[in-house]
């Protein structure tokens, strides 16, 4: 059989010559859609230039993240920044856009400018009927939406990329009844947004497992931090000096360092357990002093490295989409932390 030729791609993908020709010698003035037609052919038939040129349209896929003073984020961010990088053969330029999760209003605004300029979109944010029709309309102009980390219902999002909560929150329940023992005790949940389906599917799984199989274990108070790390603390210390009962906190959102403060204050090191989420470097740190007992971790970095599969392929420039779009969660105790 005699090796495939451009005029063979463009029979293939109904294009003209002149079409394929500027694709596959990065000559640009291609649409994005003819573009996708032509590599994805010419994968296909194993030209060879096709199979791992860098293609010459740069995408702009904007990411809204709250400011890097949550640490979370702030590793959120690093990751997209380095994977700019990292993925440079699908030519992918990430933007990172700083929300304000108390302001849906200015996000609503800044969706609809990067309708103008983006090819694509990545968004963690709490739940509002705004924002979501904002994604609405971004979708309707045939642009991709991505939600990570945390899922929004009537954004016609293309894909979610993240854990699966309700067991993350499962999991932290678990620990949680195994390690108060048949003892139990009062357990405080923290939320950082009750509007934030990630969060809410925390204390959901974490309530049910805790009515399963360790009735000892009573949620007393579930509290809303609003994603402000000091508050948490504060948050923490008043329901620790009001129930000399509780003898566990479940942190599901940002503040780890302000509950610490806040236990270690009132004397309460050694009788609280302490289970929260991301292993960042103050947390870690915590984690490997005995002030954390737990720290389930959702990997960011391997959450961005799948947001980037997930476009590529959608947009023609991989031939494999990620292997799943639920991510991984990972256990840290004093030991592995």
């Amino acid at each position: 059989m005699s090796k495939a030729t451009a005029r063979d791609i463009a029979q293939a993908a109904g294009l003209s010559l002149s079409t394929v020709d500027r694709v596959l010698n990065n000559r640009g003035g291609v649409s994005q859609d003819k573009e996708r037609r032509v590599l994805e052919w010419a994968r296909r038939l194993n030209i060879d230039r096709a199979l791992n040129q860098r293609v010459s349209r740069t995408l702009r896929i904007a990411v809204l993240l709250q400011p890097p003073e949550n640490p979370f984020h702030a590793s959120v961010q690093r990751s997209f920044e380095e994977a700019t990088r990292q993925f440079s053969r699908f030519n992918l330029q990430f933007s990172i856009h700083h929300i304000d999760p108390g302001r849906p209003e200015t996000t609503v605004a800044l969706i609809r400018r990067l309708m103008e300029r983006c090819d694509g979109l990545a968004i963690v944010s709490a739940q509002d009927e705004e924002v979501a029709a904002a994604l609405r309309t971004f979708t309707a102009s045939g642009k991709p939406v991505v939600t990570l980390v945390t899922d929004m219902q009537g954004a016609d999002r293309f894909a979610y990329v993240g854990p699966d909560n309700r067991r993350a929150g499962r999991v932290a329940g678990d620990l949680m009844g195994r390690l108060l023992g048949k003892g139990g005790g009062d357990v405080v949940i923290i939320s950082g947004m009750l509007s934030m389906i990630g969060h809410e599917e925390r204390e959901m799984g974490f309530r049910a497992v805790l009515r399963e199989r360790y009735p000892a274990c009573r949620v007393a108070e579930v509290l809303e931090s609003r994603e402000r790390a000091e508050l948490a603390g504060d948050l923490v210390f008043s329901a620790l000096k009001n129930n000399d009962g509780i003898r566990g906190i479940y942190n599901a959102s940002a503040g780890a360092l302000s509950v610490v403060k806040a236990i270690r204050t009132l004397g309460r090191r050694d009788d609280i357990t302490f289970i929260t989420h991301e292993l960042t470097e103050d947390r870690r740190q915590l984690l490997r002093e005995g002030l954390i007992d737990v720290i389930i971790d959702q990997d960011p970095a391997f959450e961005v490295k799948t947001v980037v599969e997930v476009f590529a392929h959608h947009f023609g420039r991989s031939d494999e989409a990620p292997a799943s779009l639920i991510t991984p969660i990972h256990i840290h105790m004093i030991e592995n932390g």
